[in-house]
């Protein structure tokens, strides 16, 4: 270790979990809006507006919610945004390179399989922990907040005991399936992209392991994620906002649509998906890898002898 940097030494799991978990409410707090709008949009359809409103395109939509619901309205849920990413962001990107580490035995340079592999288990056991959080969150954007409007819930805390009460248990993990699907693809995807974005920029000496380097990386990460990943999201949002009874399951929900609404129905939503997910991952890497190599420079400075 001598004659190493603090950024030199592989963080440890505590600085990586507590970095991305903070970096991904950073990022939860510049995107929100963006991710409350794809909401609205992926729900048009399943009922008939009220009010008589009619979303059109990701601007379009928030200058609607704005003027008709205020600008409080694009943070609905914003809450339950935050504890779902603490909880969320600090397993699923936090834990990925240790669990590439356990199933590639410590070498180094896993292969594309490994890294898809771990993306998938981080993604599947983040999304057991955060449910719950994600179900409010998404119950919360998709409330419209109009006079004469019966509001569904009236806090976080009310929201978690009113679908435990009316709903039970599995209320709370409703749409768990589509959800370990949609974020299992998601994490997949975005880690492994960004990791191979990363690393190919830095193999052929085009940007040096920087800002831009991360920024170019997010980005790529983000289209590729949205692509993959929108009728998973689609089917997901739609589920878990869905009623007692709307829907048998998350196929049957997948088949509504598809029968309903055609299969543009699951690309419903995407420029917005786009949008804040390829803002969101920007936002994220760049302040999680910022965050990171403060957490070690600290920790250097305080492991340091006097």
């Amino acid at each position: 270790m001598v004659g190493l940097k603090p950024t030199d030494v592989p963080p440890p799991l505590g600085v990586k979990m507590a970095s991305a978990g903070a970096a991904a409410c950073i990022a939860d707090l510049v995107t929100f809006p963006l991710d409350t709008a794809k909401v609205r949009l992926q729900i048009q359809g399943e009922k008939k507006g009220l009010a008589g409103i009619r979303y059109r395109g990701v601007f379009g939509t928030i200058t609607t919610m704005v003027r008709t619901e205020g600008p409080r309205s694009l943070y609905n849920g914003l809450v339950a945004g935050l504890q779902r990413q603490l909880c969320f962001a600090s397993i699923r990107i936090g834990l990925y390179d240790n669990v590439k580490n356990v199933y590639t035995g410590g070498k180094d340079n896993p292969g594309v399989l490994v890294r898809i592999l771990a993306g998938c288990t981080t993604g599947a056991m983040a999304v057991s922990f955060a449910q719950p959080t994600d179900v409010v969150k998404v119950r919360f954007q998709a409330q419209v907040n109009l006079d004469g409007v019966a509001r569904r819930y009236n806090g976080t805390m009310q929201a978690y005991r009113h679908i435990f009460q009316n709903e039970g248990l599995r209320g709370l993990w409703k749409g768990t399936l589509p959800n370990i699907t949609r974020n299992a693809l998601v994490n997949c995807t975005e880690l492994v992209t960004y990791d191979l974005i990363k690393e190919a920029i830095l193999k052929r000496n085009l940007l040096s392991d920087n800002l831009p380097c991360h920024f170019v990386s997010a980005f790529g990460a983000g289209f590729v994620t949205t692509v993959i990943a929108s009728p998973v999201d689609v089917v997901k949002t739609r589920y878990m906002n869905s009623p007692p009874g709307q829907y048998k399951s998350a196929i049957n929900c997948a088949w509504t649509m598809m029968t309903k609404e055609g299969p543009t129905a699951f690309y419903k939503g995407f420029v917005p998906s786009f949008l804040r997910l390829g803002s969101w991952n920007v936002v994220m890497f760049v302040t999680f890898e910022q965050i990171k190599r403060a957490m070690m420079v600290a920790k250097g400075r305080t492991e340091a002898p006097n």
